[in-house]
């Protein structure tokens, strides 16, 4: 099997989310321990695995996205670096459909050698705080909301962009709240910087202490920022230590997020 390391949502290497990329043959998906196998030893916040679909099929790839210790219902920037694979190589072209366990998803070029996704929006829902939250990220809340089952993670808004930047929250805390992970944000502190929000995501409980661009958690960034902001068309700025943009474009239940991704690694998996 061929493998691939991909930055995704960065146009230089070194930079965005690294994902691992499995491309399989038409066959299907390998057993799963396998999966996981690779996925541990890869020890990336996600591995994507795809083959391809026969004609007349409802998609044209499958698609499955792994931690290091869990298979995850949705990922933004692993089915990012799969498509600037796919499309890359010739593997692909035009519209890609993926079949995942969140639905149908879709991606594109864009402008630029930039890559497209189609994603459902997040269905946000405000939720009490959990009592332990402020302590556990310790920063004052100012809201909290469910992202629904595709998402699993609570979205919490922070008073600024320094407090989102300056975080240094406590991991096994989070790791006990029930939610896949938790998306900090603030509206970004300059408007003219080239960015319309700041955040980041912390996912101890399946393997992830901070993810460097989450882009799943977009889709629920998309409609909340949006909402405040009075725009559909929005950038935001994943304050990481390795950083990344994403653009988002809200259109209703639909989410676009466009990105760059640079493939950095390509090699064999031999065991």
């Amino acid at each position: 099997m061929k493998i691939r390391i991909v930055d995704a949502f960065t146009a230089r290497p070194f930079a965005g989310n690294p994902a691992g990329v499995v491309l399989l043959d038409a066959d299907g998906f390998p057993d799963e321990d396998r999966m996981r196998q690779v996925a541990a030893e890869v020890n990336l916040s996600e591995t994507a695995f795809a083959y391809p679909l026969p004609p007349g099929a409802p998609a044209d790839w499958a698609l499955r996205w792994f931690t290091p210790v869990t298979e995850v219902d949705m990922c933004g920037h692993a089915t990012l670096a799969t498509a600037h694979t796919l499309l890359s190589t010739g593997a692909a072209t035009g519209m890609i459909r993926f079949t995942t366990r969140s639905g149908v998803l879709r991606a594109a070029s864009a402008d630029g050698g930039a890559v497209t996704l189609d994603f459902p929006t997040a269905p946000l829902a405000p939720v009490e705080p959990p009592s332990a939250l402020p302590q556990a990220l310790g920063a004052p809340v100012l809201g909290a909301y469910d992202t629904g089952r595709n998402v699993g993670d609570l979205l919490v808004e922070l008073p600024d962009e320094s407090a989102v930047r300056e975080l240094s929250p406590d991991l096994a805390a989070i790791g006990r709240l029930p939610h896949r992970g938790v998306i900090v944000t603030a509206a970004a502190r300059d408007r003219t910087g080239g960015y319309d929000f700041v955040s980041r995501f912390f996912g101890p409980a399946v393997g992830i202490p901070e993810d460097p661009v989450t882009g799943s958690a977009h889709t629920a960034l998309a409609p909340f920022w949006s909402a405040r902001l009075g725009r559909t068309e929005l950038t935001g700025l994943q304050a990481s230590a390795r950083t990344g943009l994403v653009r988002t474009a809200l259109h209703g239940d639909r989410t676009l997020l466009t990105g760059h991704a640079v493939t950095v690694i390509e090699g064999d998996l031999l065991a």
